[in-house]
C-alpha cells in the first residue's frame, strides 16, 4: 500500500486527492491531513481515512481540532511547526497543495525523508526553486508537477529529449476581466475577480488568475522545474482552457496536451505515475467544442508577465520576494485598501526597493534566507500601500 499525506487536505486540490483515494482505498494509506480554519472538514476526513495525524495551520484552533477528533485515536497538532513535522513523517508520496509560501518549510521536510511530492504550490519552486530541486536530488526524492499546465508539460515530454525543446507555451485563460475594455478594470472589485469563467477555485488563486499573477507564477515555475531559458517560455491566452500546454521541438512540431476542466487528470496522474490508469474525467466531446481559441496576452493589461521575466533575468532571491509581495498586494485588493491595477504596482516597487539592498536579492538560496526575503518583502509591500494611501 502507498503511504500518502496530504498537505493541504481542505482544499479544493486536496479534497480531489482525496476523492481519487476514496474510489481505491484499498491502494491507499492516509499518514497525515493538513489544513487551515476549516476544523469540520479536517476532522471528517481525518476520521473517514484513518489517518495518523490530523494538522492545522491555526495554534488557536487546536482545542477545536481536538474535540472533533476526541476518541478516534488520531493525533491533533497545530502551528507551524507541526505542519513541517507532518511533511517530515514516512510516506511514499506527498500532496504539497498548501496556499502560499507557507507550503515551502513542509514541501521541503516531505523531500528530506525521500518522499515523492506532487507539487501544486507555484510558490515552492518560484521562492527557492535551486534549494528544493538539490533538495530533492540529494535524498533522492523526486517532484512530480500538479499544477495542469506543469502536467502537462511534463506528460509531453514523456520519451523526449529535452534538448530538443526548442519552446513551451503555457495557456491562460485569460480570468474575469479577459474581455472586459481596459478603462473599466481600476474600478474592478475582489467580488467581480474571484469569479472564473472556466475554472471553480478559490478567491485568491482566482484573483490571480484575472490579474495574471499565477500565470507569471507558472512561467517562473516552469523555467525553474524544466530547466529552460526565459526566452523558451511563452504565454498564450486561451479561452476554453482545454489545451493547457504545448512543448515545440526543433523539428518544428509542437506536442499539445488537451483536456477538460476537471484537476483530478492532473493529481491522477501523478498519483499513479509512472501509470497511466482509469480516472472519473469526461471525456471531451471536441465536435461540441468547436473550436480553440488563442490571442497574445497584451503586456501593458497583464505586467505581471513582465515582472515575471525580470524576476527570471535577476535570479537569486527575487522569486522569493516578487512572491510575497504579490501576496501581501493581493490582501490589500481584498482589503479594498488598492484597486486591481495597483497590485503590479506593489509588487514592482517592492522588487525595485529590495533589488537596491546590496547583498539581499542576490545572496546564496537557504531557507532561512527565503523566509528573511519573504517578511521584508510583505513589509515593504505595507509600507507601499501605506505610502500610496497617503498620496492620493
Amino acid at each position: 500500500m502507498k503511504r500518502i499525506s496530504i498537505l493541504g487536505a481542505t482544499g479544493s486540490i486536496g479534497q480531489s486527492t482525496l476523492d481519487l483515494i476514496r474510489r481505491d482505498r484499498s491502494a491507499y494509506t492516509v499518514v497525515a491531513l493538513t489544513g487551515g480554519r476549516n476544523i469540520a472538514q479536517l476532522a471528517r476526513d481525518a476520521t473517514e481515512f484513518q489517518a495518523e495525524i490530523a494538522v492545522t495551520a491555526h495554534d488557536d484552533l487546536l482545542d477545536d481540532l481536538r474535540a472533533a477528533l476526541r476518541g478516534t485515536g488520531i493525533k491533533a497538532a497545530a502551528g507551524a511547526t507541526a505542519l513541517n513535522e507532518a511533511g517530515a513523517r514516512p510516506a511514499d508520496w506527498v500532496m504539497s497543495a498548501i496556499v502560499g509560501a507557507a507550503g515551502l518549510p513542509p514541501g521541503l521536510a516531505a523531500l528530506q525523508q525521500g518522499a515523492t511530492l506532487a507539487l501544486a504550490n507555484k510558490e515552492t519552486l518560484v521562492a527557492a526553486g535551486p534549494l528544493v530541486l538539490e533538495t530533492a536530488a540529494r535524498h533522492g526524492a523526486r517532484i512530480l508537477p500538479v499544477d495542469s499546465e506543469h502536467s502537462a508539460i511534463f506528460q509531453a515530454l514523456v520519451g523526449e529529449d529535452i534538448d530538443a525543446v526548442r519552446r513551451v507555451i503555457i495557456t491562460a485563460s485569460g480570468g474575469a476581466f479577459r474581455d472586459w475594455p481596459d478603462e473599466d478594470l481600476a474600478r474592478a472589485t475582489p467580488a467581480q475577480a474571484a469569479t472564473h469563467p472556466n475554472w471553480a477555485m478559490g478567491q485568491r488563486i482566482t484573483i490571480d488568475s484575472a490579474s495574471m499573477f499565477n500565470k507569471a507564477l507558472e512561467v517562473i515555475e516552469a523555467r525553474e522545474f524544466f530547466g529552460l531559458e526565459p526566452d523558451q517560455i511563452e504565454v498564450l491566452v486561451h479561452p476554453e482552457s482545454l489545451v493547457h500546454a504545448l512543448v515545440g521541438f526543433c523539428d518544428g512540431g509542437l506536442m499539445a496536451h488537451v483536456g477538460p476542466h476537471d484537476m483530478r487528470h492532473a493529481i491522477g496522474y501523478a498519483l499513479n505515475w509512472p501509470a497511466r490508469k482509469a480516472l472519473p474525467v469526461d471525456a471531451l466531446d471536441l465536435a461540441a467544442v468547436g473550436q480553440l481559441n488563442f490571442r497574445s496576452p497584451d503586456p501593458a493589461r497583464y505586467p505581471a508577465l513582465r515582472l515575471a521575466r525580470a524576476v527570471m533575468q535577476q535570479r537569486g532571491l527575487s522569486g522569493a520576494a516578487f512572491n510575497a509581495a504579490k501576496e501581501r498586494a493581493l490582501d490589500h485588493f481584498i482589503a479594498g485598501r488598492i484597486g486591481f491595477l495597483a497590485m503590479s504596482d506593489v509588487v514592482e516597487e517592492v522588487l525595485n526597493r529590495l533589488s537596491a539592498q546590496t547583498g539581499l536579492i542576490d545572496a546564496e538560496i537557504t531557507l532561512d534566507r527565503v523566509l528573511h526575503v519573504d517578511h521584508l518583502s510583505r513589509d515593504c509591500a505595507d509600507t507601499v500601500v501605506q505610502e500610496q494611501t497617503e498620496n492620493k
